[in-house]
């Protein structure tokens, strides 16, 4: 049987039909989770082949690689309901509306982001309220139409406040940035990392915070990130928090 998320409702401020479409997906991302990782699961049969490439077999990394990344590519696992719910209740305590996530997927993460920055926009001047927004990037074209379904279902509490580039984000992130960022989420593709951050850095405000998803489950895909961040010590502190895959909190600090 698959694990079943617990109810949000006491520490989710959201309607009901959004709760319930929160608690849909979740379930359904952890049984699909649960297939991928069960003795005949794809999951299990790359692992193998995750252990040669770590051992220092290229050839086989690179093929676990090319494999992983065909297996992910319409698959909805997601930012896990905890760690939503900390980016959520993170995002409302600084107040953030200008929030950039790298890698939306089903949209599922991008609706805990949208109702903190449409939470937090409500308390703005109605001019200041023009700017608020989730500025979410996804690669490929079928987990888009499928999030703006979700976003769509979840209604005008999410909806209005979500902007979502389609395509490479080292184009879409290129040009049309907000000022002063003050929320990013990194849960995507790990080499794409770096490459976003470059592009949001000078848009980043003073204290902003980056939060980046399975830090230590795919440690080595992380390695170009962790190292930009140790070159930059003046601008960047982290530290990783001990959620399932590990959850890195980063302050930037210039």
């Amino acid at each position: 049987m698959a694990p079943v998320p617990a109810d949000p409702s006491s520490t989710l401020d959201a309607s009901e039909r959004v709760k319930s479409l929160l608690l849909r997906l979740h379930s359904n991302s952890l049984a699909q989770e649960e297939e991928l990782n069960g003795p005949d699961g794809k999951w299990t049969a790359l692992k193998a082949l995750k252990k040669q490439g770590d051992a220092g077999d290229a050839a086989a990394l690179a093929d676990y690689q090319r494999q992983f990344d065909d297996l992910m590519q319409d698959k909805m696992i997601a930012l896990e309901q905890d760690k939503a719910l900390f980016v959520y209740h993170l995002c409302r305590t600084l107040s953030a509306t200008r929030i950039v996530e790298a890698g939306t997927s089903f949209g599922i993460s991008t609706i805990y982001l949208a109702l903190a920055v449409g939470q937090n926009a409500s308390r703005l001047c109605p001019q200041m309220r023009k700017s608020a927004r989730v500025i979410a990037t996804e690669y490929e074209p079928s987990k888009a139409v499928l999030a703006r379904q979700h976003w769509k279902e979840a209604g005008d509490e999410v909806e209005p406040w979500i902007e979502l580039r389609e395509g490479d984000l080292r184009q879409t992130l290129a040009s049309d940035l907000p000022q002063d960022i003050d929320f990013v989420l990194f849960d995507i593709w790990t080499p794409m990392v770096v490459p976003a951050l470059r592009l949001l850095e000078p848009n980043l405000k003073k204290g902003a915070v980056i939060v980046s998803d399975n830090v230590v489950s795919s440690a080595q895909g992380y390695d170009d990130f962790h190292n930009y961040i140790k070159t930059h010590r003046n601008a960047y502190r982290s530290l990783v928090l001990p959620y399932s895959g590990g959850l890195e909190f980063t302050l930037y600090d210039p």
